[in-house]
Parts: structure tokens; C-alpha cells; sequence
């Protein structure tokens, strides 16, 4: 089978090739750099999210049959278009669960202890007197709001529980091993008016798009923190700077941004005539996250370990593999 493996990480090809042997592999840093030949004649395609596989490009792969994502989410993939074609879309649904969920934390304890900002105060003056502006407060005895126990949400609670805070959690199915644990399920609103911080941990589907609107968002203590490591389109951003702006929240750690591939691609963006208003608003909007002083930003990195990238690798080449052989696990199909 010709396989077409898009943006592999250093290191990733000797890997491929190891494991794929007997099929042929045309690597790839950009779709662009794909010769219109092995467009027409691959029969499998393989990509990270930061590629988005549309109509008008999979219209161009005549022989295709298989879109192997190396992510959960799939949301960068036409899968309506290939569920028309009889195309099998595949993806990891499980990776790196508790690397996420350890970058969480990670943005929790940045914003707890005002961390971000003595870093950047120490680099412009190592002459700090006045300590009190940094004074920040402890995760133990806090309350921390789970948006979503699945396998990376269920680590942030294990996690949560470890370092002292109580944990409310909300999902449509509910763990009897977090329950037993000591987890509490509660509805969204009891969520976000009892926590002291909120994270977020549920995919981007038409469920969960601004599940996190300005009157959620209103609910949230004054005191407040959110954290999502998500996807961005559960938040709606400019309802998140107008209630930042207002002091409706204390800050912000995001890992994903609404309309993110934006902030990578904003040259295409001012020569695309066909970019809507609202998408030029989220921009903006995210722009002034990024510049809020109260909010850490960082560019989709949660996942990023040596050890969660190569789980990824190997799980998306085992289902390859199973695939060609008829075997490919219906738990890491996509169907929608």
C-alpha cells in the first residue's frame, strides 16, 4: 500500500519505515509538497491536526482508502466527505492521558503562584523588593471542577485528589472508580459556581461547541481560574475576555484558542476574501488573551512529550497495519 505520512517529528521516519516494511511511504512536511502523482495513486494518508484534510484536496486521491489521524480529535478531517466515499477514517483515541493532564496542573500551578509573571519581571530587573505582588495561594483545600471524566479527566482528578483539593466533576457518564475515590458529579452550573478552578477536558464536537458561553462563564467565581487544554472551540473567546475584562475571573490557562490555525497562518488569512467577520473577531479576541496579564497562553503543547508522541506514532501504525489486514479496532474508527 502507497501511504502518504504528512509532518513527522524528528526521529518518526526511521520508525515508519521500520514498522511499515513491505509498504511504500512518501513523507511529507506540507500537502503542497506532495507531487500530484502520489496524490492520485496513494492509498492512505497520514496527518497530525495541524493539517486539515478537505474536500477539495481528498477529491484530488482517487485511490484513497484510509486517513490515518495521529490525534483524538478529528475535527481537521472532512469525515463527511469520506464517509461519502466509503473512505475509513481511523485516529488515537487514547495518548498521552496523564501528559495532559500533567500540563493542566502545570498551568494551575504557573497561575497559582503567579509564577509566569516573576519570571518576566526577574529577566527585565533582578532589583524585586516588593514580593506581596506575587503572593499566590495553595492548590490543597481548594476545589477543583472536572468538565469531562474520560481518560485524560479522570488522571486530572486522580491528580487533584493527590495534592489535597476536593473534586466535582460532570460528564453524561459517570465513573463509580472516581466515585469511589471520593469525586462528586455534579450539574455544569453547581460546577463552575463551586470551583475554585475549572478545567476542561471533553472533545470538540456540536455538543461541546461554547459549552463554556458568557453565561456559564458568568457563573464562575470572581476568584476564579480556568484551564483548558481541550480544544478551543468549547470556550467562547470573546465572551472569556469580556468577563476577564469585567473581573468576573481571576485568569486563564489556555493551551488552545478558538480559531487557533489562524495565529499560525495570519498572512493567509489577510489575502483569504472568503474569511467571515466572526473569524476576524476571534482573532482579535485571541490576540487580547495573549496579551492579558493574567492569562497564560501556550500553542497546543499539552500532548507534546517524547513519550506521549511516540505512543501516537506506534498506535497510528498499529492501526495501519490492522487496516490492511482487516482488523482495525472499532474503538479508534471514527464513525460521525
Amino acid at each position: 500500500m502507497k501511504i502518504l505520512y504528512l509532518r513527522p517529528y524528528p526521529g518518526e521516519e526511521q520508525i515508519v519505515i521500520d514498522s511499515l516494511s513491505g509498504h511504500e511511504v512518501i513523507f511529507a512536511d506540507s500537502l503542497e509538497e506532495v507531487t500530484a502523482t502520489d496524490i492520485t495513486s496513494a492509498e492512505a494518508v497520514s496527518v497530525f491536526v495541524d493539517i486539515e484534510l478537505r474536500q477539495d484536496f481528498l477529491e484530488q486521491m482517487s485511490n484513497l482508502k484510509l486517513i490515518a489521524t495521529r490525534s483524538a480529535g478529528f475535527d481537521h478531517v472532512d469525515v463527511g466527505f469520506a464517509k461519502d466515499k466509503g473512505i475509513t477514517v481511523c485516529r488515537v483515541p487514547h495518548y498521552g492521558t496523564r501528559t495532559v493532564a500533567e500540563f493542566a496542573f502545570a498551568l494551575m500551578f504557573a497561575l497559582s503562584r503567579n509564577a509566569f509573571r516573576a519570571y518576566s519581571d526577574i529577566r527585565e530587573s533582578a532589583d524585586i523588593d516588593d514580593l506581596s505582588t506575587y503572593e499566590g495561594f495553595d492548590l490543597c483545600g481548594k476545589t477543583l471542577g472536572v468538565i469531562g471524566t474520560g481518560a485524560i479527566g479522570e488522571n486530572v482528578c486522580q491528580i487533584a485528589l493527590g495534592l489535597g483539593m476536593s473534586v466535582l466533576a460532570t460528564d453524561p457518564v459517570e465513573k463509580d472508580s472516581l466515585k469511589k475515590l471520593s469525586v462528586k458529579y455534579v450539574s455544569l452550573d453547581e460546577l463552575l459556581q463551586q470551583s475554585d478552578i475549572v478545567t476542561l477536558h471533553v472533545p470538540a464536537m456540536e455538543e461541546t461547541q461554547h459549552l463554556l458561553n458568557e453565561d456559564k462563564l458568568s457563573l464562575m467565581k470572581n476568584s476564579a481560574y480556568l484551564i483548558n487544554t481541550s480544544r478551543g472551540e468549547v470556550v467562547d473567546t470573546r465572551a472569556l475576555v469580556k468577563v476577564l475584562r469585567e473581573k468576573g475571573l481571576a485568569g486563564a490557562g489556555l493551551d488552545v484558542l478558538e480559531g487557533e490555525k489562524h495565529l499560525r497562518d495570519e498572512m493567509d488569512l489577510l489575502l483569504d476574501t472568503d474569511v467571515s467577520l466572526d473569524e476576524w473577531r476571534t482573532l482579535i479576541a485571541d490576540h487580547t488573551l495573549i496579551d492579558m496579564s493574567n492569562v497564560i497562553v501556550t500553542p497546543h503543547i499539552a500532548f507534546n512529550t517524547k513519550e506521549a508522541k511516540h505512543e501516537i506514532t506506534v498506535i497510528t501504525l498499529d492501526n495501519i497495519k490492522r487496516f490492511t489486514s482487516g482488523s482495525l479496532p472499532e474503538a479508534n474508527r471514527v464513525h460521525d
